[in-house]
């Protein structure tokens, strides 16, 4: 069955946000948030077989995309700002209650959201989620690093690196990767105000002490999906954030740091069963 996709602008807080919107009036509302240094597209493989059963929902957040990116000065880059802006999105939709899938940073976002505002969120599923401290290796330590580190990011990140990231730390070993998209995902990364809201943004998620201290207050069914060959946040934080979550259930899925990327039909049986309560 074709799925008519539809794009929407929305702003929230002066600031526009780019949304794509698929199978409305076919079912309850759900949002889908996407990670660091992407967009909605991450959610292709999945988006269309979603919309037969819901009304989906894919932003790009702030600083990403084709949503807006405006300077750090003016846009607090960070999780709670992205919460913040999700919730005037669900809230600008109209659509009251919503089902949250959110992918890596996305996932900390989907928690923070559902933390703050409980009243949204119906059913919560957090995907390999930004959560608690991660190791990095000597290339994701370097942008970090004062004065080289920014230089670095903002003007000698290329196409080559960035297609490396995802197939060194993104994927599992051997996983054919969809060059188009990650081009497409590089191309709207590389622009000089998209640069300054992913470095800023990097630089916010060093810090997830906030993340955690709001774990307690998710009071929403949550299903974590986790891959257990994630190189970027190990699958065993896995175990500790479904024992932290008031009601939750785990699902340790044989793949990389994206699984709706990497095992599309598996990852829609789990969490199709999930957001329709079959378990």
């Amino acid at each position: 069955m074709t799925v008519i996709r539809e794009t929407r602008d929305v702003t929230v807080r002066d600031i526009r946000i780019r949304a794509v919107e698929a199978g409305r009036g076919k079912g309850p509302p759900l949002l889908l948030i996407h990670g660091f240094i992407v967009t909605h597209a991450e959610w292709d493989d999945v988006l269309d077989e979603l919309a037969q059963k819901f009304h989906v929902i894919a932003p790009d957040l702030p600083g990403f995309g084709d949503s807006a990116k405006p300077s750090p000065s003016r846009f607090a880059y960070g999780i709670e700002a992205f919460s913040e802006s999700m919730a005037d999105l669900v809230s600008a939709f109209g659509v009251g209650r919503v089902n949250v899938i959110g992918h890596s940073m996305g996932g900390a976002v989907a928690l923070t959201l559902a933390a703050q505002h409980p009243e949204l969120v119906n059913r919560l599923v957090v995907v390999d989620p930004l959560t608690y401290p991660f190791p990095r290796n000597f290339k994701a330590k370097l942008p970090l690093y004062p004065v080289v580190g920014p230089f670095i990011f903002k003007q000698l990140y290329g196409r080559a690196m960035f297609r490396a990231y995802f197939r060194d730390e993104v994927f599992s070993r051997g996983v054919p990767l969809n060059l188009p998209r990650i081009d497409t995902f590089y191309d709207k990364f590389n622009s000089p105000a998209a640069r300054e809201s992913a470095y800023a943004t990097m630089r916010a998620m060093l810090d997830t002490r906030t993340v955690v201290a709001r774990l307690g207050r998710v009071r929403a069914p949550t299903l974590v999906v986790w891959g257990r060959d994630d190189k970027l946040f190990p699958s065993s934080h896995a175990p500790r954030l479904a024992k932290e979550l008031a009601h939750a259930r785990l699902e340790i899925m044989d793949c990389g740091h994206s699984p709706a990327e990497e095992k599309p039909e598996q990852f829609l049986a789990v969490v199709n069963e999930f957001l329709e309560g079959r378990r």
